[in-house]
């Protein structure tokens, strides 16, 4: 009788606990800032329906009906996505295709890429919601390249002299990053400075140009800080306006890193310590 009386305070006891740490576990999760419910794609908006139908349509059959890959490769991971901007990347991409790789080239209207592009991004975000990266990433699963490999790159066919320095900006960079964020300030730097994107040099009727960090800009006015520090607003149907993305390059690098190239560019500024 006493037994059996244990054993039912034991097994109200573990039942209580089981019940406490589920509690517990939920109001972690609730505490956690980076934790999101997960949205699907679809049910992010109109434009992302509509593209979902669209790109299952049209590119399902390579890319898989979700983007996740197939005989294409995955586009939720892919860097031009990442980097795309209201399909001004998707939308080149899709006019002029990949014929090397056997992608043709596809005459979809301006609505429907940017359709298939709120698609693409409405994917990346399901994926981020579903499964966070820690904070905290062992080196060893990152470092997989060749450090030499990706000095060369780096000296050579990269071009990457042409605006860093190894005993200037970058002296010392692999100190400053976690593994993790060095290699997102490489692939994704845009989505780190955004207030360092853009300048913009603008010529008047009379000559005199006027150059400052861009503000503000629509089809039809710019608005810069000028070197002086003054905010200056121009018509752009009675000025020329010259823009330069200073992230422009790693852009371009998009359509010509291979995945080998980018852990050997890491491996090698990994070791700028």
């Amino acid at each position: 009788m006493a037994k059996s009386k244990w054993l039912w305070l034991a097994a109200i006891l573990l039942v209580v606990l089981s019940g406490f740490a589920h509690t517990v576990r939920a109001q972690d999760d609730d505490d956690d800032p980076d934790r999101q419910p997960v949205v699907k794609a679809a049910d992010q908006g109109p434009d992302a329906a509509r593209g979902q139908k669209i790109f299952q349509q049209n590119c399902g059959v390579c890319h898989g009906n979700d983007a996740t890959g197939g005989r294409g490769p995955d586009l939720v991971r892919s860097a031009v996505v990442a980097h795309d901007v209201k399909g001004d990347l998707i939308g080149d991409v899709i006019h002029k295709g990949r014929p090397d790789n056997g992608m043709p080239p596809m005459s979809l209207t301006e609505s429907e890429i940017a359709d298939v592009a709120a698609f693409l991004h409405a994917r990346v975000k399901e994926g981020l919601q579903s499964a966070r990266v820690p904070k905290v990433y062992d080196l060893q699963r990152l470092l997989i390249g060749n450090a030499n490999a990706g000095k060369a790159y780096f000296d050579g066919p990269g071009g990457c002299t042409a605006c860093h320095s190894v005993t200037g900006d970058l002296a010392g960079v692999a100190k400053k990053y976690t593994p993790i964020d060095l290699q997102a300030r490489i692939l994704y730097p845009e989505k780190l400075f955004k207030n360092t994107q853009t300048d913009a040099t603008v010529t008047l009727p009379s000559g005199e140009q006027v150059q400052g960090h861009v503000i503000y800009q629509d089809d039809f006015a710019v608005g810069l800080i000028d070197s002086s520090g003054w905010y200056r607003s121009f018509d752009r149907t009675k000025n020329k306006v010259e823009f330069k993305n200073r992230l422009a390059a790693h852009r371009d690098q998009l359509f010509k890193l291979s995945q080998e190239q980018v852990h050997d560019l890491f491996a090698y500024i990994q070791t700028l310590k």
